[in-house]
Order: C-alpha cells, then structure tokens, then sequence
C-alpha cells in the first residue's frame, strides 16, 4: 500500500509539472509561431492540435483549455491560408476539447466563453458531384462572427455562415447557423430564439413570461426594482 501511494505521488508530481512545462504562455517557442499572442494567454497542455499558427491571433488575458484544436487551412503547408484567418479576442474562455476550425474567417470578440467540447468552423463538405468521394468536395468558405460577451454552451456547434451577436447565450448541445441577434437566448438543434432583451421590461420568452434584468456578477435587483411577472 505503501508503494502504491509513493507511486501515485510521484506519478501526480511529474504530471504537475508537465502540465506547468507543456503549457503555451506569452515568450515560449510555441508562442512565437502565432500571429499575435497576447499578455497573459495561455493554452493549456496537451493540445490536440495546432495548425496555421501565424494565421492565428489571440487577444490578451484569453485562456484556452487542454486538448483543444486551433486550426487554419486544409493542411500544415497550405499555402493559401489568410492572414487572420482565427481571431479571439481578449479575456476569453475557451474550454476542454473545443474546435475552432478556420478556412477563410472565424473571429471571436472580446469576453467570449466557451463550454467544453464546442465545435466552431466556417466550412463544410459538398455533396452534389454523386461519383466523387463527400470529403473530396470541399464546400464554400462562409465566415463566423461571434459577437463580444456571449457565453456557447457545452458541446453547440456553430455552423458556417452564423453571425452571433454580442451577449448571447447558445444553450448546451445547440446546432447555431445564421444571423443571431444582440441579447438573445437561442437552443436546440437547429437553435431556435428563446428569450430576447426587451429594454423597459425584461427578458422575454417566446410565450410571453418575463424575468427581470439583474445587475452584477451575482444578479442583483437592477434599479427600476423590476420583478418578472
């Protein structure tokens, strides 16, 4: 038992410090490939995988979990990859074992949080030559936007083509596409509008009920003391 513990110790030890060795920080040679990376960012070890780095610029403050894919191109010597073809922005989150997966354009704002496990991509596969292999036919580039202060929930996918506006909230498991507006709720597959910001009377939803605004980082009373019907 004794053993097994000092074995279980040293093993949790080397992997701490792994995980401090591994990570990718402003200064590391991991960095220095990225067409920006700013003050205090870091992605977490190990990635999945990283490809197009100089075709990725990360704001600062951002902070990007383990096992997450950052992509741009069709392959590690494309050699038409676009000069900003992933932009995030400041202060943002992106969780465990998301992909961001960029051809021609996906830029995040500032203050955008990712759940776990995101799947974000401004591409598909075309279908419509019948005796050619689905992932010969590569389909148009359409690019993604999503708007500063939206929060995507655990496991969505963002589709090409989708605007997202800013503080929006996708619901877990959503499959977004198209044009979602500024202070909306949207869920499901495919995601569907279930609540707006209605400025002098709260948050409604597609039924009629209310909450109220709340102020803060705990919700507090807003100051007209609006309570929802």
């Amino acid at each position: 038992m004794g053993i097994k513990r000092l074995l279980n110790r040293g093993v949790l030890a080397g992997w701490r410090w792994l995980d401090r060795a591994g990570e990718i920080t402003p200064g590391t040679r991991a960095a220095a490939g990225f067409g920006a990376f700013g003050a205090g960012t870091s992605i977490g070890f190990p990635v999945a995988t990283l490809m197009g780095t100089p075709s990725i610029h990360l704001g600062s403050g951002t902070l990007i979990g383990r096992h997450v894919t950052l992509s741009v191109g069709y392959g590690p010597d494309d050699p038409g990859i676009p000069e900003r073809g992933l932009v995030i922005g400041d202060r943002g989150v992106i969780g465990a074992r998301c992909s961001l997966v960029a051809h021609a354009s996906i830029e995040i704002g500032d203050d955008v949080w990712f759940g776990q496990d995101v799947f974000v991509c401004d591409a598909s596969h075309g279908y419509q030559d019948p005796d050619l292999p689905i992932g010969e036919q590569f389909g148009a580039h359409r690019p993604v936007r999503i708007g500063s202060g939206s929060w995507i929930g655990h496991g969505a996918i963002v589709l090409p083509g989708t605007t997202i506006g800013r503080n929006v909230v996708v619901a877990a498991g959503s499959v977004v596409r198209g044009e979602v507006a500024d202070h909306t709720v949207v869920g499901g597959a495919p995601a569907r509008l279930l609540r707006h910001l209605e400025p002098g009377v709260g948050w409604v939803g597609t039924r009629g009920d209310v909450r109220p605004v709340l102020r803060g980082h705990f919700g507090g009373a807003d100051e007209t003391g609006f309570v929802s019907a």
